[in-house]
């Protein structure tokens, strides 16, 4: 199989290209910087896997807010009208969303069947899941997986969070009641590979067992051997990231249910035992 990854060189888009080397695709790597040069990357793929979108975590300032529109709904949407234009078109396409299109709540549960939130980021996943559903148009079959706090060796979540907690400097975020529905990197690489394969419509790329932030905290202080006794308040995240620290201070809990019924066996359904496996290269350097 030929993929086109749109994407390619993020945290996300490296270990799911190198999956499908391992297993003896071959990858095409594209940006979406270039709509023309992605499209025609894409001419000839038997799939696109496009993960392409400017960073959400910073201040959410007006321009902040207009790139992760840009570079998710409007760039998506080119594409896709590029690929009207293409005569030997993919069958598949697979675009990344995030476990924001359900919106912030702290006592709600949301499985594949939910409708969208109504706040800036679940705006953005519902237009972006949109525009990649025009693809359907084209006679192609098209997946959007939503994908929680992604934790994984080199980037992600803990490349973030590690160098704090190693120094002892970890504590619980805001009232540490915001639910935590992340997943291992192996997971969410393994639900891209299904959705590539098989699989149609929205598949939600989190853990079958989200976790609260005070849990996650503990967890995480815990395997490092490290106190967490600092708390981040929610005023100071509102300073440093404005409308955006809701992401952090709210959060949601959304259970795989789709992705399960699809068969698809997490190799990491537990907190614990995916900290370990990741934490381990940390806990020596």
């Amino acid at each position: 199989m030929r993929v086109t990854v749109v994407g390619a060189s993020g945290f996300i888009g490296r270990h799911v290209s190198a999956a499908l080397r391992n297993r003896g695709d071959e990858v095409v790597e594209a940006s979406l910087r270039n709509v023309d040069a992605a499209t025609q990357a894409c001419e000839g793929s038997d799939a696109i896997v496009q993960l392409a979108g400017a960073p959400v975590t910073t201040r959410w300032t007006a321009r902040a807010k207009d790139d992760i529109r840009r570079s998710r709904v409007d760039a998506t949407g080119a594409l896709v009208d590029r690929l009207a234009q293409v005569r030997t078109r993919p069958k598949v396409y697979v675009s990344a969303s995030a476990v924001g299109y359900y919106g912030a709540s702290e006592t709600a549960t949301f499985t594949e069947s939910s409708p969208p939130g109504s706040d800036f980021l679940a705006e953005v996943c519902a237009g972006w899941e949109r525009e990649a559903s025009r693809a359907e148009e084209l006679g192609m079959r098209v997946a959007c997986i939503r994908t929680g706090v992604v934790l994984g060796d080199g980037g992600g979540a803990l490349a973030r969070l590690l160098p704090i907690f190693k120094l002892g400097l970890g504590g619980v975020i805001g009232s540490g009641r915001q639910w935590n529905s992340w997943i291992h990197i192996d997971d969410v690489v393994g639900i891209y590979l299904l959705a590539i394969d098989r699989a149609q419509g929205a598949l939600n790329a989190t853990a079958p067992e989200p976790v609260r932030n005070v849990d996650f905290t503990w967890a995480l202080a815990s395997t490092l051997h490290r106190p967490a006794f600092l708390p981040v308040p929610s005023f100071a995240l509102r300073t440093l990231f404005g409308e955006g620290a809701t992401i952090l201070t709210t959060g949601q809990r959304v259970l795989p249910e789709r992705t399960l019924s699809l068969g698809y066996k997490f190799h990491y359904p537990q907190l614990a035992p995916a900290l370990c496996t990741l934490s381990a290269p940390a806990m020596s350097s």
